[in-house]
Order: C-alpha cells, then structure tokens, then sequence
C-alpha cells in the first residue's frame, strides 16, 4: 500500500495517513478484509512516529473502516453502505458550501444558482 506524505502543506500526517487510507477503502482500492501494513511497519516504511500511525489506525477504526484482531492487526471492515453514504454527503455538502461562496462573491442569486444546478442536473439525464 502507497502512502504519500506532504512535509510542506499545513496538514497534520495522521491526518493524511487517515484521509488515503479512507480514500482507498471507500474507492474499492482496498478489499473488505485486506490485512492492513502494521502499525510499526508502516510507521518505519513512512519513518514516521508510531504513534502518528496509530493515531491514524484509532481514527479509523473508531469510524468503522478498519477492525483489530489481536495479535493478527488490522484488517478493512466490511462496508457499511450507510457510513459511506454519509461520508459521501458531507462530501457533497462541503462542495455546496465552495459553491455558495464562490457564487456569493461574484453576486450569482440563488435563483440563478438553483438555475444552474437544475441545468446540470438535467444534462445529466440527457
């Protein structure tokens, strides 16, 4: 598994070992079940802290995305289609809310904004 880590931006590295991993396992890239690097493993592969690592395995698995097995690892839980579903409309919601501001500084309506998402929308059906 390919994780890559940013030293320059101002995002925390757990945060981008959680966002890949997430990413790969919402994408399909990483299979219910798929046995996960260890924790110190990936932490010497990265030569990160282990508790960087950890930190990113907690958040996971504390949202549903990865499971423990004592003295096996870490594995990809099974998806939960609602969790994703979730996740995917806070995805959304987070865009809108680029939309909107992007719209409100170039002084877009809301009719007009509602106009161009039911252009896009019907487009699509076409």
């Amino acid at each position: 598994m390919h994780i890559f880590i940013d030293n320059t931006g101002g995002t925390p590295i757990y945060d981008q070992i959680y966002s890949q991993i997430k990413g790969k396992i919402i994408s399909g890239e990483l299979a219910p079940h798929t046995q996960l690097p260890s924790i110190r493993g990936l932490a010497r592969d990265l030569r990160i802290s282990f508790i960087t690592t950890k930190r990113a395995y907690e958040e996971l698995e504390k949202e549903g995305f990865l499971y423990a097995v004592p003295g096996k690892g870490c594995f990809v839980a099974p998806k939960n289609t609602q969790l994703l579903r979730e996740e995917t409309l806070r995805q959304i919601e987070d865009h809108l809310e680029q939309v909107r501001q992007l719209a409100r500084s170039c002084g877009l309506s809301a009719e007009e904004l509602a106009s161009m998402v039911q252009l896009c929308l019907e487009e699509e059906s076409l």
